[in-house]
């Protein structure tokens, strides 16, 4: 999809379901991450993030779409466009518009841990990822006395191999 075709398409959504003219522009901003859109407050355009279209397709784009010019209209109309304002909220449930959008961003792995330190007294285990020395800290529960543990070392002991 081109910035022309998403203008008509922003155009078209801000005629039918909000029967207001879409004044300004919209375009794809390959730059954004997190966010689905967003309205720029000084300008009054409108960017949306291009990998929603080609991850989710139109559909979810839509729900951008109408979730962008509630903050739109509702700015130029001087009524709240916040997302915490009742005005958004209440024009955003007429309009079949989504609060929030799908993430696009892939899960991170977990981290994997090498060591764990273990209060010799009240068991408390903390995850780390690098060696450190246990005798210079104790445990943040009871004060206690840590006990460095290499994960794999510390499970064959545990099994009574070690």
């Amino acid at each position: 999809m081109t910035n022309q075709e998403l203008q008509k398409r922003v155009e078209a959504i801000s005629h039918t379901f909000f029967q207001r003219p879409f004044c300004h522009h919209a375009t794809f901003n390959k730059r954004l991450r997190s966010t689905g859109g967003r309205y720029l407050l000084q300008t009054h355009n409108l960017e949306f993030n291009p990998k929603h279209v080609e991850k989710f397709g139109t559909e979810e784009l839509d729900q951008i779409i109408k979730h962008e010019l509630c903050h739109y209209h509702l700015h130029l109309t001087g009524r709240g466009f916040k997302h915490r304002d009742q005005d958004f909220r209440e024009l955003l449930k007429v309009v079949g518009g989504k609060r929030f959008c799908k993430s696009v961003q892939e899960k991170k792995a977990q981290p994997t841990y090498r060591y764990v330190l273990l209060c010799t007294s009240c068991k408390m285990e903390y995850y780390r990822k690098k060696r450190m020395n246990p005798t210079r800290y104790s445990c943040g529960r009871c004060k206690g006395k840590l006990k460095l543990f290499e994960l794999t070392q510390r499970k064959q002991g545990e099994d009574g191999n070690g």
